[in-house]
């Protein structure tokens, strides 16, 4: 089966993945927000309906890689599709209503998941992008464990000097929190 997605987080950095044909786009109507499950040991970004709010991204094609893949590496997430133009037909990842978890696990957002995430959207939208992401995102009240030494993210890659900059003062903008590793 062949097809499309639209990523909003780590797949919007090309260097986490080899789907093809990547175009930068805004799915209006869609806010990104932190959550936690009992299905992850982290944090990890989602989607809810925000008729006031727009996200950016990217849309790829699944092609030869295929949806099993995508699914695995989308563990935790229900794979929906999207019926709004210019996005009519494509998939988008949300987070399963099933494994969100309604109280405070206590999960951290991953210092090295943020760094890739952040890393992609400066690639792709530059400076604005990266305060747009962070604007578009809620949740910052979670914290965030420094893991920069010792990444515990799979994919995570490195920063230059200005992408860790950029995170760093983004997350003081937004007044998250991080936390040391215990």
């Amino acid at each position: 089966m062949t097809g499309s997605f639209f990523g909003y987080g780590s797949l919007v950095n090309a260097g986490t993945h080899n789907y093809q044909n990547l175009r930068p786009t805004t799915l209006k109507g869609w806010r990104r927000h932190w959550v936690q499950s009992s299905q992850r040991d982290v944090a990890f970004l989602s989607v809810t309906p925000d008729p006031l709010s727009s996200i950016s991204g990217l849309v790829a094609d699944v092609g030869d890689i295929g949806w099993e893949a995508l699914d695995l590496r989308e563990a935790a997430y229900d794979r929906l599709v999207l019926d709004v133009e210019p996005l009519s037909g494509v998939a988008m990842y949300k987070a399963s209503a099933a494994a969100v978890s309604l109280e405070n696990l206590n999960q951290p957002i991953l210092l090295s998941y943020l760094d890739c995430v952040v890393q992609g959207f400066h690639q792709v939208f530059g400076t604005d992008g990266v305060r747009d992401f962070f604007r578009s995102t809620s949740g910052w009240d979670t914290p965030i464990l420094n893991d920069r030494a010792t990444p515990l993210y799979p994919r995570a890659g490195l920063l230059s000097d200005t992408e860790t900059a950029l995170v760093d003062d983004h997350i003081n903008m937004v007044g998250a929190r991080i936390v040391a590793p215990t």
